[in-house]
């Protein structure tokens, strides 16, 4: 079995979980309230930003230039293709980029982006890898089951076409073979990709929560 493989199977829970918060159900079935949806816009956005830094930050530490190549794209395309989804649902909330710029990030929001942040800057090459995992292949998987649900087209349609595309898709077969590569690279890293997942399979799951939530700080 594929180490990426191994990932998912171990963390299946995780996964279940994913697929039934009322958030993902919600959002399938296009009744999703407004509110919740743009807190997810809106910390999503401050997310994907960190997100793009830790692959940049992935591709100045890989040592082959196809390597490089690959995680500084999909850094750009994160930026330039992905923000764009989240800029048009800020729109229609009537939000500018310069106004999701400026938003707070929860502290859901906080934890998750300072983690992938850390491992980008002190963990291995390997630990990067199990730690972006998590987002691209939960999202996949967690769209396809959208489409499942989804009866008719509604506001929040192109989240699932967006996030079922051939693009996206491509990416996260990238993404896995990344992950399966890294493992056989540094098999003695193994233990520590696996914990990285998990951290960040978690705080995926609680970015569900705090979005549905619509968390804040207490004070």
């Amino acid at each position: 079995m594929a180490f990426s493989d191994d990932l998912l199977d171990s963390h299946a829970a995780l996964w279940d979980a994913q697929r039934a918060h009322p958030f993902v159900v919600e959002l399938a079935e296009g009744s999703l309230d407004e509110a919740a949806f743009r807190h997810w816009v809106e910390q999503d956005y401050r997310y994907l930003l960190d997100y793009a830094r830790t692959f940049a930050v992935a591709g100045v530490r890989a040592r082959d230039e196809a390597t490089m190549t690959r995680l500084l794209g999909i850094a750009h395309t994160t930026l330039a293709t992905e923000l764009d989804l989240h800029r048009a649902f800020a729109a229609d909330y009537g939000l500018t980029a310069a106004d999701l710029e400026t938003v707070e990030k929860t502290p859901t929001c906080v934890a998750y982006t300072n983690y992938l942040l850390r491992v980008a800057h002190q963990g291995s090459f390997a630990e990067i890898s199990a730690a972006v995992y998590p987002c691209g292949q939960g999202y996949l998987d967690i769209a396809d089951h959208m489409a499942t649900l989804a009866t008719d087209d509604h506001r929040y349609t192109p989240f699932i076409e967006k996030y079922t595309g051939d693009e996206f898709r491509e990416t996260v077969a990238w993404l896995r073979s990344f992950v399966d590569r890294c493992a056989e690279e540094y098999p003695g890293e193994r233990d520590a990709m696996r914990a990285t997942f998990e951290r960040s399979a978690r705080l995926e799951a609680a970015f569900w929560e705090m979005a549905y939530t619509e968390e804040a700080w207490p004070v």
